[in-house]
């Protein structure tokens, strides 16, 4: 039977469809760095719509299921094969589940006219990308990893029910706070642990004595409360008792997320990074949790931001820059040119959740955070573009 590596040395196929990582994490920057001035420009140069939607369902529905479905995509087609040892998802078959990405964002510019078949279009990307997680992961009888698979099955979802507000308005809201929950609950449940594994290996590697806190009792706690956190948000959000539960689950992944002991790292930005993208999902519920608790004073936007621009965006381009590494044959050490992108990232974030803070200066601090968010993400096209366009190393 071949491994992985013996199949990849053997493709000989253009080298972007060589594994799901390189077509999905170029064209998921490049569209994440477009889709924001899109949005801008609509509401500022036009009628504020963009096709059959408004800017704002537009913006939203492009940044959960455009660009983080794309990422999410490239980072489980690359993790999956990992995980069951079956071979990658290679050649036409990548091909044509990327080309289903890409109608997806191009039927998003449908007009009112064509919003239906255009929504077929669209949302048979994420079906057909779950399709093929369960395929595998059952395939292998790969029982651990079968939480992941219907947390995609849940996007796809989310995705599907986004598509019918337009007939059932009232889905539309919850629509959008399932696809936010499954996707910080990926980042809580991988994070949770590539973050402390990759940190324990760079103090090996150097030989620091310190550990970060092995996977025990409490990360399980943590994950169950945030879990319990999440569905309470989706179903009440402005409820009391799920504002509460989301204010303990911020702490107790603060808490998590000490334990990791990210400062035994500072050294090398590419352990770093994946400190700081955990810490923005505590941020984010704590938010969350008082906007519920106190809400003349903490704005809901500043939670949802915190968690979206903030820990996806920067746990996002964390992982997007290791797996890109590692996966080309290329030190994993941050340079310059990726500990700059990290930095403007990180700004994004923080300006986009100060804003609604600030209604006065709120429009100035979204153009800001809009042009930093998307030049972050040009570069990492520009600096690992090339890396995944060419063959590994």
């Amino acid at each position: 039977m071949s491994t992985t590596a013996e199949s990849m040395r053997r493709y000989s196929g253009p080298p972007v469809f060589s594994f799901g990582f390189r077509p999905f994490f170029l064209f998921s920057a490049l569209w994440a760095a477009a889709a924001v001035p899109i949005w801008i420009a609509s509401f500022t140069l036009g009628d504020g719509m963009i096709g059959a939607l408004d800017g704002r369902n537009w913006h939203i529905h492009e940044m959960l299921f455009g660009y983080l479905g794309g990422v999410i995509a490239g980072f489980l087609l690359t993790a999956v094969p990992n995980w069951t040892g079956r071979l990658p998802v290679t050649g036409a078959g990548l091909a044509g589940l990327f080309g289903l990405w890409v109608a997806g964002r191009v039927a998003g510019f449908a007009p009112a006219s064509l919003s239906v078949p255009a929504a077929i279009v669209e949302a048979g990307f994420l079906i057909v990308f779950a399709a093929v997680v369960w395929r595998e992961v059952l395939a292998a009888g790969n029982r651990r990893n079968l939480p992941i698979c219907l947390m995609v099955t849940v996007l796809a979802l989310a995705n599907v029910a986004f598509h019918l507000r337009g007939a059932y308005p009232a889905i539309g809201p919850g629509a959008e706070r399932a696809a936010v929950a499954v996707i910080i609950g990926l980042v809580a449940l991988i994070g949770g642990r590539v973050t402390p594994s990759f940190t324990q290996n760079w103090t090996v590697a150097h030989g620091i004595a310190a550990r970060p806190t092995a996977f025990n009792g409490f990360d399980k706690a943590t994950l169950a409360l945030t879990g319990l956190a999440l569905v309470a948000w989706v179903m009440a959000p402005y409820a009391l008792v799920s504002g509460g539960l989301r204010l303990l689950a911020g702490a107790a992944n603060a808490v998590r997320l000490w334990r990791w002991r990210g400062w035994l790292a500072r050294r090398e930005a590419l352990v770093w990074i994946l400190h700081a993208g955990y810490a923005w999902v505590a941020i984010g519920l704590a938010l969350l949790g008082l906007a519920a608790l106190a809400p003349a004073a903490v704005p809901f936007t500043g939670g949802i931001h915190a968690l979206t621009a903030g820990a996806m965006g920067v746990m996002t381009l964390a992982m997007m820059t290791r797996a890109t590494r590692g996966h080309t044959g290329r030190p994993r050490v941050a340079d310059a040119a990726t500990t700059a992108i990290y930095a403007t990232i990180i700004l994004a974030a923080v300006v986009r959740v100060c804003a609604p803070f600030h209604p006065a200066w709120s429009p100035a601090l979204l153009g800001v955070s809009a042009a930093l968010w998307s030049l972050a993400f040009l570069g990492f096209a520009a600096v690992y573009g090339p890396m995944l366009l060419r063959r590994s190393l």
